[in-house]
């Protein structure tokens, strides 16, 4: 048994010290962070995860400017302790629980101190469970929130502050994704997963919308929200059959835009800039979550986004930063995320990477 300093607060769930996470090789517990100015300059976003039974945290940070993605990797061995919010040059801290956190990056001339405070109480998702055959693929919950920030991003000696306005989501999931090296085992075939997620930043409210989807389109997850400001769960609107219609670019599989209808509402979207998931490790064939890079390993990458090729698997998961129209004009900004890999049956996606 291993005793860490996690194990002085009263938050154990089993007899075990917090070090251990039940036996499932792949349970994580990450955070998620973006944010974006008003008029939808500044796109930056964060990623930070720790692997327990792999011993293994990593943590990245992204900001665009003038067309290029500038990526901050970095991996560290974990050594059990779960409680050290820090991986390299990327920390993070609980300033407030499920209100107010504050992320700090210095390194690799990439420089950032940034607050986040929430618009109203976090939603909680419904929890994700996915099996392909008799395997977990998945089992986890995420909370998800919109807010504000304040702070400043420096780039090779730039510092900008942040907007006036500036705005974003940040989330926290844990459970079981497939993470760290791939189990040759699992599954078979060419292998199929589709994602829709949309928080959106409106004047007085928040938006959120999922969808998970088999690749005839029936939903496995699904869930809209609609949170108004300074409210707790009593005040949320959840509507259980929203419907968006989102076609792709062509020779892509990058959504166009969109319509997402919730109850009697409508919410059009319209991209104004789009940031690369792998810049976060999502899909990244070396920084991949839950990677095992040694004791410390840090890397600095950008990303051209117009030199990006669609077709490219790790290119597929995006964040569309969009302005959103909603009833009687309402206008918000948020973003559209998507990944769809395999068959789509809805947007007659067919192979594992094909466009449309």
């Amino acid at each position: 048994m291993v005793l860490t300093r996690g194990d002085d607060y009263p938050i154990h769930q089993t007899a075990d010290p917090i070090a251990y996470s039940g036996t499932d090789r792949n349970f994580y517990d990450r955070y998620f962070f973006n944010g974006y100015a008003p008029d939808g300059s500044g796109f930056f976003a964060v990623a930070f995860g720790i692997y327990p039974h792999l011993d293994v945290a990593d943590a990245h940070f992204c900001v665009i400017r003038d067309g290029v993605q500038h990526c901050l990797h970095a991996s560290r061995k974990l050594g059990m302790e779960r409680m050290e919010l820090a991986c390299g040059p990327v920390r993070i801290e609980i300033v407030e629980p499920l209100k107010r956190l504050r992320v700090i990056v210095e390194g690799e001339g990439i420089a950032a101190d940034l607050t986040f405070t929430g618009r109203a109480f976090p939603i909680e998702e419904p929890r994700f469970t996915w099996r392909v055959g008799p395997r977990t693929a998945m089992d986890y919950t995420r909370l998800t929130q919109n807010g504000h920030y304040e702070g400043w991003i420096e780039v090779d000696g730039k510092r900008q502050a942040l907007a006036s306005g500036t705005a974003g989501t940040r989330d926290r999931s844990w459970g079981v994704r497939p993470v760290g090296a791939s189990d040759p085992q699992f599954g078979g075939g060419v292998p199929q997963f589709f994602w829709q997620w949309t928080p959106v930043n409106l004047p007085g409210r928040s938006l959120f919308f999922h969808l998970n989807a088999h690749a005839d389109g029936t939903p496995w997850n699904t869930r809209a929200v609609i949170a108004p400001d300074g409210n707790g769960p009593e005040a949320f609107t959840e509507a259980h059959e929203p419907r968006m219609d989102a076609p792709l670019a062509p020779g892509t599989r990058w959504p166009v835009g969109g319509v997402l209808a919730i109850g009697e509402e409508e919410f059009r979207f319209e991209p104004v800039a789009r940031f690369q998931m792998r810049g976060l490790g999502y899909t990244s064939p070396k920084w991949n979550h839950g990677l095992d890079h040694g004791t410390l390993e840090v890397e600095r990458e950008d990303i051209a986004l117009d030199t990006i090729d669609p077709a490219r698997p790790d290119n597929l998961h995006v964040q569309m930063l969009s302005r959103v129209t909603g009833p009687g004009g309402e206008q918000g900004i948020g973003v559209f995320e998507q990944l769809a890999i395999g068959d789509y049956a809805p947007l007659g996606l067919k192979g594992l990477a094909d466009p449309a």
